[in-house]
């Protein structure tokens, strides 16, 4: 599985090509580019690598990582997938929020709903869907053998937050508890922002994801 990160938008937003060496089969990770000078930049990688693009998936529905979503569809023809919870964010509402946020761009309506547990399989790759609300209803980790994506969830060092409309600190909490937590520490983290990590150096570094360490040996949110 290859994975080519472009750091795109406003808000420093990491979109991730992801693809299978043998058949070339890709996916768009948060496509939160808002200018075709960034879009064709990854295009433009995609097109000088062979790849074909089998999905646009959104790890959750705020514009700074879905603003891209139409010009992805319209240049790959591919579906734009996002969990079920998070499907409202896109749209006329995800428009109208979109505009009011500064942005020029925004996503069309979904074309499939995720709910955990899902595949998103491309070529000889799979990664599965991990529901991990909090910083939205709605919000996605994606997960492959020895990696994992995390949108907003977790970052190097930090939490993604929780203080807009559908966030929960104590839904994000669990989430990490149940979802991110548990996975081996050799896992490579993929964030929504920031460098890469892994979950080992997140559990010696991450006060937040110490504290879920805390609520795992009994300890109450």
């Amino acid at each position: 599985m290859n994975v080519q990160t472009f750091t795109v938008g406003a808000l420093f937003t990491n979109c991730y090509v992801v693809s299978c060496e043998k058949t070339k089969a890709a996916i768009i990770i948060d496509p939160g580019f808002d200018s075709k000078t960034e879009a064709e930049k990854i295009f433009q990688y995609i097109e000088t690598n062979g790849l074909h693009v089998n999905f646009i998936v959104n790890t959750h529905g705020h514009p700074d990582h879905s603003c891209g979503n139409g010009l992805a569809k319209k240049n790959t023809g591919a579906p734009i997938l996002i969990h079920e919870l998070d499907a409202r964010m896109l749209g006329e509402i995800g428009k109208a929020v979109a505009q009011a946020s500064g942005y020029r761009n925004s996503s069309p309506t979904p074309d499939i709903l995720l709910r955990h547990g899902d595949p998103v399989e491309f070529g000889e790759e799979m990664l599965r869907v991990l529901h991990t609300p909090g910083h939205s209803p709605g919000s996605i980790s994606l997960l492959a053998k020895n990696l994992v994506f995390t949108g907003d969830t977790l970052f190097a060092g930090s939490i993604g937050r929780t203080d807009l409309p559908g966030g929960s600190f104590r839904d994000l909490m669990r989430s990490l508890k149940e979802r991110i937590a548990v996975l081996p520490e050799h896992f490579v983290v993929y964030p929504g922002h920031g460098p890469a990590t892994t979950i080992g150096a997140e559990k010696r570094m991450n006060p937040f994801l110490q504290e879920t360490m805390r609520f795992m040996e009994g300890e109450n949110f």
